[in-house]
């Protein structure tokens, strides 16, 4: 199993902090380094700017948003991330969610599965560098009865093949994910709870005349290093609180809904109910202390070394490290801790 480190959202006032810690995590053999964005700082503008300043670790967009840009734009900013980063970069795509893609891109958020498939067989088709030829529901290309015609791009990318990741988390969106992508990003991934996820993904695989050798299996797990691993906890509760209560509607909300089928779907709602009635603080203290253990490495170097064997146990191959970061120092010492904490799993390639 493969360490990763996950940047999140840049612009938090933690910039510096950031790169250094992917320069950390580059300089520890660390496999990739992953960015977000929602509606702020875009992917890849900050993609680029870590791969200048790194040399090994590959550098992902988890996420880049599907109504944000068209397939074609992004086969074009994934074809020059992997020539500007040497062949370092992994495509990570995902939906978002009505919220974001209606209010703040203009895009209805409808038929979301339809749309992912017809968008990866874009890019794909695009980074393939064959003329686009396409006519779907949501894209046609070129436009009829005008004066478009098929292009192909211009730009040579390093590798033939520049993998794909879909961020899911219902049972559709996994079956699509193992079916057409290269790997899955997984959010509040537990080993306890892992089996019904995998299976979906297994199924797609399935779908597809293939089996689960060579897919990516890439969750993102906060990790807080300390002696008790309760208080620890407590670091990580407003990170889930914020998913759980925030991130979406009342009526929508895709991470309550996980929370929910792994078994707490009462914690969930209560959760919610504070976080849209701004009791921040309550939302957070609402959160399941096992809900936030399952979901987290947290504690002292053995007990994190313990969780890593469980999460290889349930097919995961690059383990993502979000560090709830208190200073740059504890951020660098969790990069280091989780290293050897793999060693000790005896899970290090």
């Amino acid at each position: 199993m493969r360490l990763g480190l996950n940047l999140g959202y840049w612009g938090a006032g933690n910039d510096a902090e950031n790169l250094e810690l992917a320069k950390e995590a580059d300089a520890l053999g660390y496999s990739v380094v992953w960015v977000a964005e929602a509606y702020g700082s875009d992917g890849p503008t900050v993609l680029s700017w870590i791969a200048a300043q790194t040399e090994r670790i590959d550098v992902g967009s988890a996420i880049f948003q599907i109504p944000a840009r068209t397939p074609t734009m992004t086969a074009m900013t994934a074809a020059t991330l992997d020539t500007l980063s040497g062949g370092r970069f992994r495509l990570g795509l995902g939906v978002s969610g009505p919220q974001v893609s209606e209010g703040w891109y203009g895009v209805k958020f409808d038929r979301p599965l339809a749309r992912t498939r017809e968008y990866v067989e874009i890019v794909r088709k695009a980074l393939s560098r064959e003329r686009v030829v396409h006519e779907g529901p949501n894209w046609t290309l070129p436009l009829p009865g005008g004066p478009g015609k098929a292009l192909k791009l211009t730009v040579h990318p390093v590798r033939e093949h520049i993998p794909v990741y879909i961020a899911a988390i219902g049972p559709k969106n996994l079956e699509l994910t193992g079916e057409i992508a290269d790997g899955w990003l997984a959010i509040f991934y537990s080993p306890e709870h892992a089996a019904e996820s995998v299976a979906h993904i297994r199924a797609g695989r399935e779908k597809a005349g293939r089996d689960m050798a060579g897919f990516e299996i890439v969750p993102t797990v906060p990790i807080v290093v300390g002696e008790d691993w309760r208080t620890c906890a407590d670091t990580v509760r407003p990170y889930a609180a914020l998913y759980i209560g925030g991130m979406g509607s009342r009526d929508k909300n895709f991470y309550k809904e996980l929370a929910t089928r792994m078994g707490f779907g009462e914690q969930a709602q209560e959760v919610q109910d504070r976080f849209l009635a701004k009791d921040y603080q309550g939302a957070a203290a609402a959160v399941p202390l096992e809900f936030l253990d399952a979901t987290s490495l947290l504690g002292p170097k053995e007990r994190i070394a313990e969780r890593m064997r469980a999460y290889a146990d349930t097919g995961v191959t690059t383990l993502t490290l979000s560090p709830m970061l208190q200073d740059l120092e504890q951020g660098r010492g969790a990069l280091r801790t989780a290293r050897e904490a793999l060693e000790l799993a005896g899970l290090a390639e």
